[in-house]
């Protein structure tokens, strides 16, 4: 088995949003597709290493964010069977209802940032669940429900390495901090958790983040990544218990975020990266989505 890391330079940033190539007894899959903004990037590293999209015939989404499944369509469109989370399946069948949601949020920076959205012929879109296993070549792939970042959540699994999606993280190379994945709408830190626990007990040896690249200090990575997910629901419930606006909150976990990430020796230039790609902005606000439901759901507010 050949794995190869591929930098989509999402929006000229180096080392943000990777794409992975599994090449195993003549047969290329592809995990994570990046966004249709990418795919000439996508197509020039493949190219490189002599791979033409007609040869890859397997795309593995590990969530339809379009960060990480936006090209999906276009793949499908050449011929590639496209494997996605059940609860996803449909939306990259019929993207409409993404490309609303996604518009109302980025407005006249959608096609800048994600390129083209294109629809998915059914017949190549395959819904895969809890445990479903795909053969690459002489190796399987296993899917894993993972939420906690999104309910249509999948991590994929060949012996000790494990596709992680955004249920890891986000961690730059060569550093040590860890940006909690937490876009809006569907955070939610118990699910979280409870798929951190099922990486931890797995006896991982490596770990391909989408955001971004191997990482090999799994347990310390998860264990860390774990108590991330519970600091930072803590810090939130706090301060909206404390009556902080929203706009109050985004700029205090900003603070809090970019402080954190100094005392772990994090260059300027990385943190300028991880503010473009997964800004503490968007996701303050996931984590106060979810804040907001509870308080309703307990009768706080």
């Amino acid at each position: 088995m050949i794995l190869r890391t591929h930098d989509l330079h999402f929006q000229g940033i180096s080392g943000v949003i990777a794409a992975t190539t599994i090449e195993s007894a003549g047969e290329i899959a592809l995990i994570e597709t990046g966004p249709g903004s990418c795919r000439e990037t996508l197509l020039t590293a493949l190219q490189s290493h002599g791979i033409t999209a007609r040869d890859v015939r397997k795309v593995f989404v590990t969530h339809i964010h379009l960060d990480h499944s936006g090209g999906a369509g276009w793949w499908a469109q050449q011929g590639a069977q496209i494997y996605v989370h059940e609860r996803g399946a449909a939306h990259v069948i019929d993207p409409a209802r993404l490309i609303d949601s996604a518009a109302r949020i980025y407005g006249e920076q959608m096609d800048t940032l994600w390129g083209d959205i294109l629809p998915a012929p059914k017949e190549n879109v395959h819904a895969l669940k809890d445990h479903d296993t795909i053969q690459v070549g002489e190796i399987a792939l296993t899917a894993w429900d993972t939420p906690g970042h999104a309910r249509h959540h999948l991590c994929y699994l060949t012996g000790s390495t494990c596709f992680t999606g955004d249920v890891a993280g986000m961690r730059l190379a060569d550093t040590r901090y860890l940006s909690v994945t937490s876009a809006p709408p569907q955070f939610e830190p118990d699910a979280y958790l409870t798929s951190i626990d099922r990486l931890l007990a797995a006896n991982l040896t490596e770990l391909r983040l989408t955001h971004y690249g191997p990482v090999t200090d799994v347990q310390d990575h998860l264990t860390r990544y774990r108590q991330r997910i519970h600091e930072v629901t803590e810090l939130l419930t706090h301060w909206h218990k404390a009556g902080r606006s929203a706009a109050e909150i985004a700029q205090q976990y900003h603070d809090h975020e970019q402080a954190l990430a100094q005392t772990q020796n994090i260059p300027p230039q990385a943190w300028s990266k991880l503010e473009a790609t997964n800004s503490t902005a968007m996701c303050a606000s996931g984590i106060l989505h979810w804040v907001e439901k509870q308080a309703r759901r307990n009768g706080a507010g």
